[in-house]
């Protein structure tokens, strides 16, 4: 049986791609934030965006342009679980709310989780989600 690998930091590189001036080399991003980053680029990125891993993703972007309602929250919540659960191992999902904003006409999603291998408390991310074009 193979054994589990329990890491005790996470480390991930900045989007901003700003350089540290004393060593020149990328800004790292630890732990929580590298974490939270990763599951809302997850939850961002289309399927097919990355060239190496066309599967990576979530189809949320389809029902962003769906009527705002109960029926498309719960596909988008379900979208998300499957989304975290497949494709961020760092993480134990406790839950996804989604919650429809009718008057700024978007979706507004709180991701709960625990991660794994770090000592830390259960993690909570809220972003709200809106169809663009």
């Amino acid at each position: 049986m193979p054994l589990e690998r329990v890491s005790k930091s996470f480390k991930d590189i900045s989007l901003s791609m700003q350089t540290n001036p004393l060593n020149f080399d990328l800004i790292a991003i630890t732990n929580e934030t590298a974490i939270s980053r990763s599951i809302r680029n997850l939850v961002y990125t289309v399927p097919g965006e990355r060239f190496f891993n066309q599967k990576l993703g979530s189809n949320i972007s389809n029902s962003l342009f769906e009527n705002i309602d109960s029926i498309s929250a719960s596909a988008i919540q379900s979208e998300i679980e499957d989304t975290i659960t497949n494709y961020e191992p760092r993480v134990d999902l406790i839950g996804v709310d989604v919650e429809p904003n009718y008057e700024n006409n978007e979706f507004n999603v709180t991701v709960k989780y625990y991660i794994i291998g770090i000592e830390a408390l259960p993690q909570q991310l809220s972003f709200a989600l809106q169809p663009t074009r």
